[in-house]
Parts: structure tokens; sequence; C-alpha cells
């Protein structure tokens, strides 16, 4: 059976059925069903340090010390480089990406961005102002 054939074959089967493909209630693990739980976190206030967000544990990627909803971050643009990419650092007074951030992964040295690194928002996150969610016994750094 090909595709095309299959793909009416299932047409076929759901007009069969009316139109209507049969709804059921799916439930995640904790019993309480998916829907109920989608609902969007409230909007809270972000946390914006001058100087920036120590760290917490080695090896752990800079936090965002200032706020980003408004940074456009897609394959065209990355609203990030604006103020972090080498030339604009220094006028900006911010920092720029590390030498890691312009390799390839064949080790190879590359004059812009490497891809693996283009988007920010993968390693780096803004932090916000609110009581932890859950109980919380992490020692960080001193």
């Amino acid at each position: 059976m090909n595709k095309t054939t299959a793909i009416l074959s299932l047409s076929l089967a759901v007009v069969g059925l009316g139109g209507a493909m049969p709804t059921f209630a799916v439930d995640s693990l904790r019993g309480a069903a998916i829907e109920a739980m989608s609902t969007p976190p409230a909007k809270r206030k972000v946390d914006v340090v001058e100087g920036g967000i120590e760290r917490t544990f080695e090896q752990q990627p800079p936090l965002i010390p200032h706020k980003i909803e408004n940074y456009r971050l897609n394959l065209r643009q990355n609203g990030c480089m604006r103020c972090h990419s080498k030339a604009a650092a220094e006028k900006e007074n911010t920092k720029p990406p590390s030498a890691n951030h312009f390799v390839d992964r064949d080790g190879k040295e590359l004059a812009k961005l490497s891809s693996r690194r283009y988007f920010c928002t993968q390693c780096h996150m803004v932090q916000i102002k609110g009581e932890p969610l859950v109980e919380n016994s992490f020692q960080g750094l001193k």
C-alpha cells in the first residue's frame, strides 16, 4: 500500500464515522487531566541585577541579569548580539560570548557565532523574583 492509498483509506474511514473522530481525555501520571495543567504560569517580574548574577556551580552558563522579552531570537536575528557581539561589547559595557561560542563541532575557529551556540536561551536564562516553587536545600559555590 503506497502513501496516497493509505491517506485515502484513512480519509474514507473518518468519513465513514460521520466525519467525527473519537474524543477521550488524556490523564497524566499524576492523575490530573493534561488540559487542566496546561494553563500558563503567572507573569513574574524579572530580577534585574546590575553587574550580573553570581554563578552557583562550576561550568554554569552565565545567567541573564536583564529583561529579554522583546528580543528577537530566530534564524535571521539574534537580539543578544546587538550588545554582546565582540564589536559592541566594549562600547555597551557588556561581556562578549566566550571563545567557545566561535568554534564549530570540528574544532575549527569561526569569524561569527557558531550555529551550535546561536540560540542563547538554550543555556542562558533570566531570573525572576519570587519564592521557590518547591523546597530546595541546594548550596551553591561560596
